[in-house]
């Protein structure tokens, strides 16, 4: 038996590789489209999984930072409180003051907490310096990289504050700080200079403790630090699980629809490989026989067939690691500068992981139908041969023929009767690759509305602003940036912000020179500050509206928006947090006024942690309009209406702007390249399955093909024959695929929205409408179609004397 060892076998093998190349090259491509998806799927998952973790790590996070009254305990008490009990690391202490630049258009920033630091380098919180350089004299600033921008970029003047005396600060340099420990860094001499009575000087600490991976144990490690320092020295504090939670809320989402096309992705490479190795056992009966007689044990056999799957697999996995990471590495760094953290790569284990995984799947696919080769009685394999089983198909032959159909039609429907295996396996394909384009037609849409409901406020054509603290709007102003890049989330805590105090226009005239506008077709006015509300600790962020605000109306998940005076609108997250809920009342602190407000609705908004809320202006009597949204008549040019009525409020201090058309949200865009590449990866073995299918019932009946064609059938019929083979294949598995690709985006979806802490509204789940879902249900058969056109070509210009001595 030696001569059937390694040689023989090994010839077997190459025979079998070589002689089916359709079968070769399908295996192949069809795991490596599967590895390829697999890894980028799999390296933006992990790197989803814990962007801030890893972040965190790289700088050394402050897992507490504290601000101290620095008249009730010196600096010397401070850094002796490095030795107490779990403290594992500390800096500080720096001096730390809340500012509100003003930009060079007048516009004003948050408030921002500035810490007086002398370098970017720290044992706790060692900072990122992204662009410039450090500040290392006084007028020099160096902000969040959250700031960065066109509007706002290194050599930007900014001053301290709209006071005449204001300092001018030059940005010098843009930095990111994971822990968010600040908003902006200065000398400490600088910091201390820009103290006011409003906003007074603390010393801020940065620590790490040993234990501070839950609530509570940073609540006792808090406990002990007050404790061991005079009453009333500690002044607050913030905790890196808040920061953590809204980092992870924003990188969250990315991960169920990531395992959905995992999922997916591994359900039709089983599909596929075992499809086309029950094909290679199901053609090659005869073959398998003769092996058997000529002395091939079961055993030698069943490694055979699964060595003529895992050759090609295994070129098709290496091709696809490498695939896969070309694909991955752009999308890496996209996610990098989408979530603000340090530099990411694809994980080395990845790379180990699904080659793995893929070679057992292949290896698991192509034994079940390879044992059953192994298991053919050798006379029943020969006498067999590559024939059907008799009698199999007949019914369907015997069905179809009833209808009006040409013959060659009517042949074709019936013949995937005939290996219903095989069918099975294309409709499964066909349904996978249908499933996977319903769902991602779905996702995109979704992510569009999404996009679509974020700063509704940028849906007007034109933006006009008195100017004072919390006025900043518009795509020349900061205020959208303070929030961490692509998630709509964590924004770090501000001083309360005095309501419109030194505005630079006087909000009524602004509001006359608009009305009195030609070309004003609606308008309303907007006020933002920080509010302190029954039940949430710190500052809430809260807008105000004045007229009506519905054209900026933020996306309802349930209720309805504000209608008037006394009522709030909140985001998912703002009731839970409170346990409140639609039709319950909050107490509401802005400036120096307070009013109970009745919830009258729950909006689709994320901004600030998903604790931003709405209510009408008139609640309060104090608060002023610093920005005015403006709706232009038809016809009327934007840009122009906002050069005319600039030219009326600019000399009070006003400033107008016509609001340029979004680009689009970075995590959207990104979800939406990465939804569209996996689909494509997915819809192709799809196809690939189809086309080996095709062509192994193409080989199977070549002999009654050459028969046709000795009794006339055309080059054309012959086309329409196999086309038609496909036909009932792809219309199932697009009937089957639609709705289950409707469910998978109905569950997907509303965890999506969970991981992000919001409820989603209506219009970004009901995104399909029936025309949409014909369309893709005819996508299965244009699916199944395509994988069988280059098989009907082929056996249209097959000779028909080679067909007839083909056996």
């Amino acid at each position: 038996m030696n001569r059937f060892g390694g040689g023989a076998l090994g010839r077997v093998v190459r025979s079998g590789v070589g002689g089916r190349r359709v079968q070769t090259v399908v295996i192949a491509v069809a795991t490596m489209m599967a590895v390829a998806s697999a890894v980028v799927a799999g390296s933006l998952v992990v790197a989803t999984n814990a962007p801030f973790d890893h972040a965190f790590a790289h700088q050394h996070g402050a897992h507490l930072t504290a601000q101290f009254d620095p008249d009730r305990v010196s600096a010397a008490r401070l850094a002796d409180t490095r030795h107490l009990e779990g403290v594992t690391a500390d800096a500080g202490p720096f001096p730390a003051t809340t500012v509100i630049p003003v930009d060079s258009n007048g516009g004003h920033l948050p408030a921002l907490t500035l810490a007086g630091r002398t370098g970017p380098r720290s044992d706790v919180d060692d900072l990122d310096l992204k662009s410039g350089r450090w500040a290392r004299e006084s007028g020099e600033i160096v902000l969040s990289a959250s700031f960065s921008g066109p509007f706002l970029e290194l050599g930007s003047a900014l001053r301290s504050s709209d006071t005449a005396d204001a300092r001018t600060l030059t940005v010098v340099g843009f930095a990111l700080s994971v822990s968010d420990t600040a908003d902006a860094w200065a000398t400490p001499s600088e910091v201390r200079s820009l103290a006011t009575g409003d906003h007074p000087l603390t010393s801020q600490m940065l620590y790490r403790f040993g234990s501070a991976a839950t609530t509570s144990q940073l609540s006792a490690d808090r406990r002990k630090l007050a404790a061991a320092l005079p009453t009333g020295a500690l002044v607050g504090t913030r905790s890196w699980l808040d920061t953590k939670r809204a980092a992870d809320q924003g990188a969250a989402p990315t991960i169920p629809f990531l395992v959905a096309f995992g999922v997916l992705g591994i359900v039709m490479s089983v599909i596929t490989v075992g499809s086309v190795i029950s094909g290679a056992v199901g053609t090659g009966l005869r073959r398998i026989g003769i092996l058997k007689a000529i002395g091939f044990t079961p055993r030698e056999v069943v490694r055979a067939y699964v060595a003529q799957a895992l050759i090609p697999a295994g070129a098709g996995i290496a091709t696809g690691v490498v695939l896969g990471n070309l694909l991955a590495v752009p999308l890496l760094e996209d996610t990098g500068s989408v979530y603000g953290t340090v530099s990411l790569s694809v994980a080395w284990w990845v790379d180990v992981v699904v080659p793995a995984g893929a070679l057992l799947v292949v290896a698991v696919a192509a034994l079940v139908p390879a044992s059953r080769a192994g298991r053919l009685p050798t006379v029943e394999a020969i006498a067999v041969g590559r024939a059907p089983r008799t009698g199999r198909g007949r019914w369907a032959h015997r069905a179809v023929g009833r209808l009006p159909l040409p013959r060659p039609v009517a042949y074709g429907l019936a013949s995937p009767f005939a290996h219903p295996v095989r069918a099975a396996a294309m409709v499964l394909a066909v349904t996978f690759g249908t499933v996977a384009a319903t769902f991602a037609v779905g996702l995109t849409q979704s992510l569009d509305a999404v996009a679509g409901a974020q700063d509704p406020e940028n849906r007007a054509d034109v933006t006009a602003v008195s100017g004072g603290p919390g006025s900043g709007s518009g795509p020349h102003r900061t205020e959208k940036t303070r929030e961490r890049p692509g998630t709509g989330t964590g924004r770090a805590p501000a001083a309360p912000a005095p309501v419109q105090e030194g505005s630079s226009a006087d909000p009524e005239a602004v509001r006359a020179a608009i009305a009195a506008q030609p070309g004003t077709a609606s308008y309303y006015g907007v006020a933002m500050g920080d509010a302190t509300v029954s039940g949430v600790s710190g500052t809430v962020r809260t807008v105000l509206y004045q007229g009506d605000s519905r054209p900026g109306s933020y996306e309802m998940i349930a209720g309805h928006w504000i209608s008037g005076r006394g009522q709030v609108v909140v985001p998912t997250h703002f009731l839970e947090r409170t346990g409140t809920r639609i039709g319950d009342s909050v107490r509401v602190t802005f400036g120096k006024e307070t009013e109970n407000l009745r919830i009258v609705g729950e909006a689709f908004d994320t901004s600030d942690d998903g604790m931003r809320i709405h209510a009408d202006l008139d609640s309060f009597a104090d608060a002023a309009p610093g920005v005015f949204h403006i709706e232009v008549e038809p016809g009327v040019e934007p840009a122009e209406y906002a050069r005319e009525l600039d030219a009326v409020v600019a000399p009070s201090g006003g400033d107008v702007f016509a609001e340029s058309a979004s680009g689009g949200e970075n995590t959207i865009l990104l979800l939406e390249a990465m939804a569209g590449l996996l689909t494509l990866m997915l819809v192709c073995v799809a196809g690939l399955g189809v086309l080996n299918s095709v062509v192994l019932d193409t080989r199977e009946r070549v002999h009654d093909l050459g028969v046709c064609k000795a009794l006339g059938m055309s080059p054309r019929q012959t086309v329409g024959l196999v086309l038609a083979s496909v036909t009932v294949i792809g219309v199932l598995g697009g009937l089957l695929g639609v709705p289950a690709g409707f469910a998978l985006h109905g569950y997907v979806l509303p965890v999506m929205g969970e991981a992000a802490g919001t409820r989603l509204p209506p219009s970004v789940l009901d995104v399909y409408d029936p025309a949409q879902l014909v369309l893709l249900g005819l996508a299965g058969l244009f699916v199944a179609l395509l994988g069988a056109t280059a098989p009907a070509g082929w056996a249209a210009k097959v000779r028909t004397g080679t067909a007839l001595r083909t056996e």
